[in-house]
């Protein structure tokens, strides 16, 4: 398994997006804990996610027993059964998950999400599990792939480049990424050149290869 990172996560609902991100999330070392109310399909993945679990999670009790409430992220990828959604984001809400996604299947569902405490609705038309689980598990702001092994972040830059010219950091050669553009707080980006120099607060686009992506936005 990859080296550990980002905080335990749990996701519920092993639907076509949630199994997306429960195998990516434990791809990249996040320890999982996916739940499903259907046999067949926590069988089938039993092996690949760290923790798997068939319980009805609209049940408070099942999610007591199970650990849930000492996790600190959780993720409600149930299908299509909008009540199932809902209810399941309730109980989280009112176990005080700190950091809830819910999955929306259309504007008006994600907005009651969001009412009822949800504190961020992903739509997997635009949002597939491969990118959210970058965006859940480490210090990504946002995430593109943009072919099989090339992707593009934005995040924070780590302290060891902030105040050296990009120019004279070495970045590409050591990390094999190229940051394309910088955003100052309070400011549009603009281009990055030779000559930028980067300030704690600053935002980054940085592009490369998924892997060496991944690697550079963990850097402290």
């Amino acid at each position: 398994m990859a080296e550990y990172k980002g905080d335990p996560v749990v996701v519920i609902g092993l639907g076509r997006f949630g199994t997306s991100l429960a195998l990516e999330l434990t791809r990249r070392g996040t320890e999982v804990l996916a739940i499903d109310n259907r046999p067949k399909i926590t069988q089938s993945l039993a092996g690949r996610i760290t923790q798997i679990a068939t319980a009805d999670a609209t049940d408070m009790e099942a999610l007591r027993q199970l650990g849930v409430p000492d996790f600190y992220q959780a993720v409600v990828a149930v299908g299509s059964d909008i009540e199932a959604s809902i209810l399941t984001t309730s109980l989280l809400v009112e176990l005080e998950i700190n950091d809830i996604w819910a999955k929306a299947i259309s504007t008006q569902h994600g907005r009651i999400l969001s009412r009822i405490g949800a504190h961020h609705v992903v739509f997997p038309e635009h949002d597939m599990g491969e990118r959210v689980a970058h965006l859940v598990s480490g210090r990504m702001l946002d995430y593109m792939q943009v072919d099989e092994n090339f992707a593009l972040a934005k995040t924070s830059p780590p302290k060891e480049y902030v105040g050296i010219p990009l120019g004279q950091s070495n970045l590409r050669r050591k990390y094999g990424v190229t940051i394309v553009a910088v955003k100052p707080p309070g400011e549009e980006f603009t281009y990055a050149t030779a000559e930028t120099e980067l300030t704690y607060g600053d935002i980054v686009l940085v592009s490369g290869r998924t892997e060496q992506v991944e690697r550079f936005a963990e850097l402290p």
